[in-house]
């Protein structure tokens, strides 16, 4: 049979997160949908190369079409950036739609499966998720303890994996820009560090996302700090740039250090890989590269038995793509969720719940599995945008 692509459009809403959908038409009356991350003017690279590079092409050749697009736009920063982002959710969507033309479930097309559900770990930021009516008036979100009373409350939704911010009251921090941490911040984190994992024992498994704040030094007096306590992993503890600092912090320490959100590709993250510059690599696959180019890394990954904890901030259609990520790959560890704060997260499928007991269960249907809700899109769709054509 042949098909053809004919068409690609996308939307942008703002919700618990900025996320652009991404939606190709066929000349068979089969459309995939697929998700990028935001970034300025990703819309019109997304309809720029879909025009370009992908009407008229068959949506199941599936790596050669990838291979097109990152030459094809490679004008636009093939390693990194926006770019990537737009392949990103083209590559989502062409998924999306060659399951559906094959009848098979995206994970197959990416090379079988390798376990039944995706494992979660909820994104917590500090202790702010207690029912404002019930605290007092001198409630302290920033308190150790009340990072630790939100650790127990998502065990208490049915969740074994956790991740907090540990900058994100910047208490005892005075300068914002020198990267630095004197004994007194590295306290009051080790005090948030213990208090959550005294408090989960071994009930869950418990990250804490440093956001590329510190400088060697202080990262590492961090890591050293915590390191008698069952940390999962530290998360992004110096920026992104320098490998070689990333290198030597991770060295430097018996904590887990992860990394991995703001690199690219498989290019991007060869030299973290190869030089084992991090115990844990973590790619952002709505704008990585897409599913295919995150698979692939994974077995990168996989050939230092490093494991892969999937970053993510992604709407439910999202997620569920990157839940085929993470059935596919032997090397998954677990993938945040981002959106435990957000009332409509699950309205934007028609198929919620999409998470049960602290995972997403893998379906069996073709495809995702999942079919983006255009009623709630609608509702949210930022200022200026115009709605999907239905499939």
């Amino acid at each position: 049979m042949s098909v053809e692509i004919t068409d690609v459009q996308t939307t942008q809403v703002d919700a618990d997160w900025t996320w652009t959908f991404v939606r190709l038409y066929t000349d068979a009356g089969v459309t995939g949908t697929g998700e990028c991350y935001w970034g300025p003017g990703v819309a019109d690279v997304v309809e720029q190369a879909g025009e370009n590079l992908l009407v008229g092409a068959d949506p199941r050749n599936l790596e050669p079409l990838s291979r097109r697009l990152f030459e094809g736009t490679s004008a636009y920063g093939s390693l990194a950036g926006v770019g990537v982002h737009a392949i990103s959710g083209l590559d989502m969507a062409l998924h999306d739609l060659a399951g559906k033309l094959l009848d098979q479930p995206a994970y197959q097309l990416l090379g079988g499966q390798y376990r039944e559900e995706a494992r979660l770990y909820v994104d917590c930021h500090a202790g702010t998720h207690l029912n404002s009516e019930d605290e007092p008036a001198d409630f302290d979100p920033y308190a150790p303890e009340s990072y630790a009373d939100t650790a127990e409350s998502v065990l208490d939704e049915g969740f074994d994996g956790l991740k907090f911010d540990l900058d994100a009251s910047k208490r005892h921090e005075d300068d914002p820009y020198n990267r630095y941490l004197d004994a007194e911040a590295i306290d009051y984190k080790r005090r948030i560090v213990e208090a959550v994992t005294e408090r989960v024992g071994f009930e869950a498994d418990v990250a804490f996302d440093c956001h590329w704040n510190y400088a060697g030094d202080s990262a590492r007096r961090l890591a050293n700090a915590v390191a008698d306590c069952d940390v999962w992993w530290l998360e992004d503890v110096v920026p992104p740039e320098n490998l070689d600092v990333q290198r030597e912090v991770t060295r430097a320490t018996d904590t887990t250090i992860c990394a991995g959100e703001n690199v690219y590709r498989t290019h991007g993250v060869r030299q973290l890989v190869d030089e084992q510059a991090v115990d844990v690599l973590q790619p952002d696959m709505p704008k990585f590269g897409g599913m295919r180019e995150t698979v692939k890394t994974a077995h990168q990954a996989d050939d230092y038995y490093m494991p892969v904890a999937l970053h993510n901030v992604a709407s439910p259609l999202g997620t569920m793509a990157g839940a085929h990520v993470a059935t596919a790959i032997p090397n998954f560890l677990a993938m945040e969720w981002h959106a435990r704060d957000d009332d409509h997260w699950d309205e934007f499928v028609e198929e919620p719940p999409i998470i049960e007991e602290g995972a997403v269960p893998l379906p069996d249907e073709p495809g995702l599995g999942v079919t983006l809700d255009l009623d709630t899109v609608d509702e949210f769709m930022a200022e200026g945008e115009t709605l999907l054509d239905p499939e």
